[in-house]
């Protein structure tokens, strides 16, 4: 949720980055999935998303409890784990939600004090902080609970784990090394997707807890409502959602959160916990790209499967569009339209500026995660213009899996 370059500039908003507070973060350290086959997930995301598998602990380094591959792409860092033993955590949790996210980790300046924090504020524990260090440095890392079955892991790093020089490729922490020879790294990087880092990330909860989520992020890690949308914001004739988005301090990470609304059919969020053992959970990853055309191109090269938007949003939207930007004064989109037509980009535009966007289908056999690909020029909302074409084309996609 920053780029690999961004730094924080203290003062931007009500709570500071300075170190000397506890609750300051500075970025999101990784996304730890748990998988049921580490080894064919990383295939899986290296080839159809261009990540670089890096690094790996597993038997072949002495973890004889998990395996472990981390896949990197601009200042994203997604962590896939396996259990390796049936009294694994991840075990049971595979086989009740199936593959998934399990933590969004963050990286801060003292792991052992915002995790103090965060209980003081009412945080629930999931594992209590410690030290995982070598020769080169040490990474300390303690746990909260948040929605369902989600974890919140602050990082802290020191010596030749300091994040800038994990950013720049050095070992992820004590216990990993490098993945050696893996080809696909050599064509990716040939054939970059683009993708640059995490825009947000969106959680579902169950009907009537979103305020109860909202509340807990104000209160617990001293977020900010970021922006609002009710079920008159997102919905179609069958279905709708309301969504709050939260934003830490310095608004660098966002976390909007929906819940299912009333509607004649069952909405998104509501299959997702049909299929998710109705626990909460994780939907979507945003990651953002400098060129929406390039990256979605790419990936649909790569054989990603999109969202198909109806051919009517196009006799529309740059109406629609321009109409907004130039009663704000902003350029109008420079990109080739036909060729966002061609490639099925959804655009949107504010006060700000506009955005482009799309969503994958169900990366896995239960619809419960899926990857937004957001290119912002400008405009920090979240599509607010599209989301009746997206939710259509989401219950389209919903008919055909029997789920609507």
């Amino acid at each position: 949720m920053t780029t690999p370059n961004s730094t924080i500039s203290p003062g931007t908003s009500a709570r500071s980055s300075s170190a000397t507070d506890p609750l300051a973060l500075i970025d999101v350290d990784h996304v730890r999935f748990y998988v049921g086959n580490a080894k064919q997930a990383a295939f899986f995301y290296a080839s159809a998303f261009g990540f670089q598998v890096e690094e790996i602990s597993d038997l072949t380094t002495g973890n004889r409890t998990s395996a472990q591959y981390l896949l990197t792409q601009g200042n994203i860092r997604l962590l896939l784990e396996t259990p390796l033993t049936k009294d694994h955590p991840a075990s049971e949790e595979i086989r009740k939600y199936g593959d998934g996210i399990k933590d969004i980790a963050l990286t801060v300046f003292d792991a052992e004090k915002t995790y103090e924090a965060a209980i003081k504020n009412g945080g629930e524990k999931a594992y209590e902080p410690r030290v995982i260090k070598d020769d080169r440095g040490a990474v300390t890392v303690a746990g909260i609970k948040t929605y369902g079955r989600v974890v919140h892991t602050f990082v802290s790093r020191t010596g030749e784990y300091a994040l800038p020089t994990v950013k720049n490729g050095g070992l992820f922490m004590p216990g990993f090394k490098k993945f050696p020879n893996f080809a696909l790294n050599d064509f990716n990087k040939k054939h970059p997707c683009g993708l640059k880092f995490f825009d947000h990330c969106v959680g579902n909860v169950e009907l009537g807890k979103m305020n109860h989520w909202v509340a807990w992020y104000e209160n617990v890690l001293g977020f900010s409502m970021f922006k609002h949308f009710d079920e008159k914001d997102i919905s179609t004739e069958y279905s709708a959602l309301m969504s709050k988005v939260m934003a830490s301090g310095n608004h660098l990470i966002k976390m909007p959160i929906n819940e299912p609304a009333e509607g004649k059919k069952k909405s998104q969020v509501q299959e997702y916990l049909d299929w998710h053992d109705n626990t909460p959970g994780v939907q979507h990853l945003a990651l953002r790209t400098d060129d929406e055309l390039h990256s979605v191109a790419e990936l649909r090269r790569r054989g990603v499967d999109f969202l198909q938007i109806p051919e009517t949003y196009y006799e529309t939207v740059w109406q629609r569009v321009d109409a907004m930007l130039k009663q704000h004064g902003h350029e109008l989109v420079k990109e080739d339209h036909q060729r966002v037509r061609d490639l099925g980009i959804l655009v949107d535009a504010d006060d700000e500026g506009y955005l482009l966007q799309l969503f994958t289908k169900p990366l896995q056999d239960r619809p419960t995660l899926f990857f937004e690909i957001i290119c912002r020029r400008g405009s920090q909302s979240f599509g607010k213009g599209n989301f009746k074409a997206l939710f259509e084309a989401l219950e389209d996609e919903q008919g055909r899996r029997g789920n609507l």
